[in-house]
């Protein structure tokens, strides 16, 4: 048996505690948050006989537990992580991996150097279209990727915080396009220019529209365009996608099933104009689920199986182009990706 702690009972912890509960052999044996309260309702809710508490390291102390899920926000990200690393939990961590680049190399660091699991919920990776993507993309009836470009155009009205912060849309919402790109791609950032804005019409402070210009490996190209003040015609949360490679296309809405183009040789040696193409279903090898998926992966990583996909020292890489793109539009100017 896994046993658990989760911290910080907001309404994100819902879709972890439900997933969670999906997961043979782990046990939620903890759960913590600054308002006990809360804790505790929490645990009602999902029906927990769980110890409640306000502090994670003295629930750590006190229970010893497998694993740490941590739900904080990320200015609180490290206060929890390194102090459950440090004493020899595994650690999954909602997203940012960190509030800043270098607190995210420190615990990228501190989990290598403990010798234990640490990894972040990326859920949009474990998305079937996702996965068909990237297992058609590998199998490559359309050559190598030459450029992908992915748009997010809605208009949420958040309230709260949200609408009062620096960079909004950079720093709260692209890391899930930016890994996304690199999940199905294979590829790596290495510099990126970007320019944020603010539309006539936005209700945001900062940042809630922007274009990025992203160079990745092997001479690829990832272009972002979004907004969260784009009234009419939304896509979906996931984005909509276009990768274009040597002989064809692929685009996905995430509301349309994926489809594909592709050039193919023909009889007397030539090449046909590009037609319609098949994307595979779901390989059964591939897990998907959101949350569920990363979950029962890292909980199987704990328990010696391969290292997590989303594993910190990888996220750190998705991580690191959301500061870049930010660091770019402060200064107007392209910048390395510095992981």
């Amino acid at each position: 048996m896994t046993t658990a702690i989760l911290v910080g009972c907001g309404a994100m912890s819902r879709a972890w505690l439900a997933a969670a509960g999906q997961i043979d052999g782990l046990s939620i044996v903890g759960l913590v948050d600054l308002d006990i309260e809360r804790a505790r309702s929490r645990a009602a809710e999902f029906g927990l006989d769980a110890a409640v508490g306000v502090s994670a390291v003295a629930m750590i102390d006190d229970l010893r537990p497998d694993v740490v899920f941590d739900v904080v926000v990320p200015a609180a990200r490290a206060s929890v992580v390194l102090p459950a690393l440090a004493r020899g939990c595994h650690v999954l961590t909602e997203k940012p991996l960190a509030a800043t680049l270098d607190e995210a190399r420190a615990i990228v660091a501190a989990a290598r150097d403990a010798g234990r699991v640490h990894a972040v919920v990326q859920n949009r990776r474990y998305l079937a279209g996702i996965r068909r993507i990237r297992r058609f993309l590998d199998g490559g009836l359309i050559g190598r990727t030459t450029s992908i470009h992915g748009d997010l155009f809605l208009a949420p009205r958040f309230g709260g915080f949200r609408e009062e912060m620096a960079h909004v849309l950079l720093l709260d919402m692209t890391i899930h396009t930016f890994d996304v790109a690199r999940a199905m791609t294979g590829r790596d950032a290495r510099r990126v220019y970007c320019r944020e804005w603010e539309p006539a019409n936005s209700w945001y402070r900062s940042g809630s529209s922007a274009v990025a210009i992203f160079d990745l490996d092997g001479g690829a190209v990832f272009t972002y365009r979004g907004s969260w003040c784009a009234d009419g015609a939304p896509t979906s949360w996931e984005g909509a996608w276009r990768i274009v490679g040597e002989r064809g296309s692929l685009v996905w809405d995430a509301f349309q099933g994926v489809r594909a183009e592709a050039i193919t040789d023909t009889a007397d040696g030539g090449s046909s104009r590009p037609v319609p193409v098949e994307v595979p279903p779901v390989d059964p090898r591939d897990r998907i689920g959101g949350h569920l998926g990363v979950m029962q992966d890292f909980v199987a990583a704990t328990c010696g199986g391969p290292p997590p996909e989303t594993a910190g020292s990888d996220n750190l890489k998705s991580l690191a182009m959301v500061f870049g793109a930010i660091r770019s539009a402060e200064t107007g100017l392209p910048v390395d990706i510095e992981t």
